[in-house]
């Protein structure tokens, strides 16, 4: 009795572990297509499915320019996500064009629910990404390479060449969901107590609401 529990139990187990990068990322589709009506006032996990659908709901033109990357952080993401691009609902990827200015960065960030790889059109950037025991991979790449962040990983790009750089971005979801760090720390509505933020760099209340302005 006790070798056939611990057979079921293998079984168990190996089934599990089969069934577990499925449930990693999205939900599997139960149709073949089902293109996001965006503006539905049901509110599911996802989009629920646009009742008439053209060729035009899985064409996106979005990524053939550069973006704007005047602002603060010298970059800009332009997304083909179900958000933007209603036709990969439930397909489970999206894309994404990234520009980056000279000197330009994606700042530190994380997708809670999706793996990301990027493949260099454009540049020089030092990329990288951080575990969760704090170790630190980075390598700088360039035109033709490819190189990716793990899921839910904090992770970073910068623009390392003489001139603009730019990649192209995948993921293995329809909606990767974006948490910038400083950002979430920062410009949190409403805001993360100063003392709790100071507590946490060892700084003073005064050095928290200094970058706190700043985000505003």
């Amino acid at each position: 009795m006790a070798r056939l529990q611990l057979s079921v139990l293998a079984a168990c187990t190996v089934l599990f572990m089969l069934a577990a990068p499925s449930l990693a990322g999205d939900p599997d589709m139960l149709q073949d297509v089902c293109v996001a009506d965006l503006a539905s006032p049901i509110k599911i996990n996802g989009f629920p499915c646009k009742a008439n659908i053209t060729a035009d709901d899985f064409f996106f033109a979005g990524l053939k320019k550069a973006g704007n990357t005047n602002n603060p952080a010298g970059s800009i993401v332009t997304a083909a996500n179900v958000q933007s691009f209603p036709g990969v609902n439930t397909l489970g990827v999206s894309m994404a064009r990234i520009d980056y200015a000279v000197g330009g960065q994606n700042p530190p960030h994380t997708h809670p629910r999706a793996t990301e790889i990027i493949f260099v059109t454009k540049g020089t950037l030092e990329v990288g990404f951080i575990t969760t025991a704090n170790k630190l991979f980075t390598r700088f790449v360039t035109v033709g390479e490819v190189f990716v962040f793990p899921r839910g990983l904090v992770h970073f790009q910068q623009n390392r060449g003489h001139g603009p750089a730019s990649v192209i971005a995948a993921f293995n979801s329809q909606l990767q969901g974006t948490q910038a760090i400083a950002t979430t720390l920062f410009a949190a509505t409403p805001p993360v107590p100063t003392d709790v933020l100071a507590k946490a760099f060892r700084v003073d209340n005064e050095d928290i609401d200094a970058v706190k302005a700043r985000f505003k």
